[in-house]
């Protein structure tokens, strides 16, 4: 049996995709078959009001879903690893490390 030959990708990157979208933060959920990642953008300044439920102030957030991936679980693994490599070359290119407290205690999923 001989080996499979090595893939070539030759991705297709439409004009319209090109400039990309800023997100502040990702939210990462999963179903059995995909993972999905929102990336999300601050639509105004963060406020504080009184919970409906208890009327306790809480902290709110408006922020808008600018896109969402969903990929198979398969991939998440690839994903992770490039990731990691990615910013460990940022880190030995900059200097710089990652902020020690997040921007803002999401919750679960909030990355």
């Amino acid at each position: 049996m001989t080996p499979d030959p090595p893939s070539h990708f030759e991705f297709d990157l439409p004009s319209e995709v090109v400039p990309g979208s800023y997100a502040d933060f990702a939210n990462v959920w999963h179903t059995p078959t995909v993972f999905v990642m929102d990336f999300v953008t601050l639509a105004q300044p963060p406020h504080e009001e009184p919970d409906p439920e208890t009327g306790e102030p809480r902290l709110v957030v408006p922020a808008r879903v600018v896109s969402r991936i969903r990929i198979p679980p398969e991939q998440v693994f690839e994903l992770a690893k490039a990731l990691t490599q990615q910013l460990e070359m940022w880190e030995q290119e900059t200097g710089r490390r990652p902020p020690s407290d997040p921007l803002f205690d999401g919750g679960s999923g909030a990355a």
